[in-house]
């Protein structure tokens, strides 16, 4: 089970420590009403390449969520399978370490289409609890429409 909140990110945070730094290129095979996509994630650090299938229930703060890792073969051939002509959606993402075991996960999309933060916590509880951190904008969690299944659609749309 997934407990998470989202936000609009107004920028990178300054004074927190940066755990990791991906560039991720995903896609969607499926997203109605579940989601089901494909992501290819560097380590820009390490240099390690990671490749995940991934498949979410529909939903805002509480959403099911089940993982699996693939080989870069599946990967490529699962790709095959997205609508033909469009493109992987590419994010620079930041890990930040907020203390307490939770991070703060910080997305520039496609280049600053837009960005993004979400912070993922173990109970309902802890996440209504959570103070944001100031870098972080408006709060999205609640907001169906706003998804990166959406995007995944509209994007074409957005960049006009």
């Amino acid at each position: 089970m997934e407990i998470e909140r989202k936000f609009w990110l107004d920028r990178f945070p300054e004074d927190l420590p940066e755990k990791k730094h991906l560039e991720t290129w995903q896609g969607y095979l499926y997203t109605d009403p579940n989601e089901v996509r494909i992501r290819r994630s560097l380590n820009v650090i390490t240099g390690e390449e990671y490749f995940r299938l991934c498949v979410k229930s529909d939903g805002t703060l509480k959403r099911h969520e089940v993982e699996t890792p693939l080989s870069k073969e599946q990967f490529e051939e699962l790709c095959l399978l997205l609508e033909e002509g469009k493109p992987l959606i590419h994010k620079d993402q930041r890990v930040y370490d907020l203390g307490g075991g939770l991070e703060l996960e910080c997305s520039v999309v496609d280049g600053g289409v837009f960005s993004y933060a979400e912070v993922e916590f173990a109970t309902e509880q802890q996440a209504d609890a959570w103070t944001p951190h100031p870098a972080l904008g408006r709060e999205t969690t609640h907001e169906a429409g706003i998804r990166m299944k959406r995007y995944w659609h509209d994007r074409d749309a957005l960049k006009r």
